[in-house]
C-alpha cells in the first residue's frame, strides 16, 4: 500500500536526489531540459503548420509566446533576485537566464547608459534550417512580442525595437538583434 505524503514531502525528496548528481551532471540535465523544450516548441509549431499553414501556425505561436515569455521572466526574476523595476541591469542579468542561453550563442552590445543590443550570433533553430539548406525561420512576429513582453515584465518603462529579425536580411555574424533602452 503506498500512502501520499503530500507535494512538500516529494519535493524534498527530489531535492535530496538531485543534491546527489555531481555539478556536471546537473549541468547536462539543464541543457537537455532546454533542447527538450525546444524539440517540443518546434514540434508543435510543425504539427500546426502541416495542418494550417504557416500563417496560422506564427499566430498561435505568437499567442503562446506572449503568455510564456512574461511566466519566464516572472521565474527568472524570483530564481535569480531582480527586482521589478530594474531597468537595463535587471534585463541584461535575465536575458542570460533564458531557456534560449542555454542552447544558443547571444551577446549584448553597451550602446549608451541607457541601451544596449541584444544578438542572437547562433539560433539552434535557424542553423539546423542552414544545414538543411532551407530559408531562415521567419520568426519576427513571435519575437516582437516574445523579446517587448520579456522586457515589459522586468521593468515596464524598457522600449523594445527590432534591428532585424528574419525574414529580414542580417549580417552573417548574428541571427536577430534587438535594441532595449529607457
Amino acid at each position: 500500500m503506498r500512502i501520499s505524503c503530500g507535494m512538500d514531502n516529494y519535493n524534498e525528496q527530489r531535492r535530496k536526489q538531485l543534491a546527489e548528481f555531481s555539478k556536471e551532471q546537473l549541468i547536462g540535465m539543464l541543457e537537455d531540459a532546454a533542447k527538450n523544450w525546444l524539440a517540443h516548441d518546434g514540434l508543435w509549431f510543425l504539427a500546426v503548420e502541416a495542418d494550417h499553414g504557416m500563417e496560422t501556425a506564427i499566430k498561435h505561436d505568437r499567442t503562446a509566446w506572449e503568455k510564456f515569455t512574461v511566466i519566464e521572466a516572472k521565474r527568472i526574476m524570483r530564481r535569480h533576485g531582480i527586482e521589478p523595476g530594474s531597468g537595463l541591469d535587471g534585463l541584461k542579468k535575465a536575458l542570460q537566464y533564458r531557456q534560449y542561453a542555454h542552447l544558443n550563442i547571444q551577446t549584448i552590445v553597451d550602446e549608451t547608459e541607457n541601451s544596449f543590443v541584444f544578438r542572437m550570433n547562433d539560433c539552434r533553430v535557424q542553423a539546423a534550417r542552414k544545414r538543411d539548406n532551407r530559408p531562415d525561420f521567419p520568426c519576427k512576429p513571435v519575437g516582437l512580442v516574445e523579446y517587448a513582453r520579456f522586457a515589459e515584465t522586468i521593468d515596464p518603462r524598457i522600449k523594445t525595437e527590432c534591428i532585424c529579425c528574419p525574414p529580414d536580411k542580417h549580417p552573417d555574424q548574428y541571427y536577430c538583434a534587438w535594441k532595449f533602452s529607457l
